[in-house]
């Protein structure tokens, strides 16, 4: 019998109702219902401090930043929602990914929390593009350290008036297409193996 595959989820704001965070939790059920296992992680429970090299060659990787690396490794793929600030990725997102860049030991791989990663990517926004010129930023941001993203993606507008009380989405064919996402990653690392 062979284990599912693993994705990390994670949203780029660590406000407690955050639109992102809601539609990631849609996401995340169109990877769940293709078998793969999904690990949630909240910047708010796993907070991370600005990156310092200086903090770093004093005293090594902070532990959060050493948790949030490992969870990376034991993942085979990743599921980020990214709010849009000022067009482009927020400063907690980019931050994570900074901070996870750094080896832990001088003899560790380089990018090592990042290789063979397949990564989907979603926004939401109250704006009229839905975070969609901020996913462009992070989509080069991890290219550019070996991630393989996904050409699918999607983009929330009117995230203000998309869910209900209860944070659902109220629209059944967004819902649909935001499942689709986790779905299709799920399908990719899937196939990779």
């Amino acid at each position: 019998m062979t284990h599912p595959k693993k994705i990390l989820a994670f949203a780029g704001s660590a406000r407690r109702d955050s639109f992102n965070k809601k539609l990631l939790a849609v996401a995340v059920e169109g990877a769940r219902e293709k078998g793969c296992e999904v690990t949630i992680v909240d910047f708010a429970q796993l907070p991370l401090p600005l990156y310092d090299g200086d903090t770093e060659t004093a005293s090594g990787l902070p532990e959060n930043v050493k948790r949030f690396k490992a969870l990376l490794r034991e993942h085979h793929g990743v599921l980020i929602a990214c709010p849009e600030y000022n067009s482009s990725i927020t400063p907690l997102l980019k931050n994570a990914i900074d901070w996870a860049t750094r080896p832990e030991a001088k003899d560790e791989p380089p990018l090592v929390a990042f290789q063979g990663k397949v990564a989907a990517l979603i926004a939401a926004s109250p704006g009229a593009l839905g975070g969609l010129r901020g996913l462009r930023h992070v989509r080069e941001i991890l290219s550019n350290i070996n991630v393989l993203v996904i050409p699918q993606q999607f983009a929330l507008v009117k995230a203000h008036e998309a869910f209900d009380g209860s944070g659902k989405l109220t629209d059944a064919k967004t819902e649909s297409a935001v499942k689709g996402i986790g779905s299709k990653l799920a399908e990719v690392v899937t196939r990779l193996g």
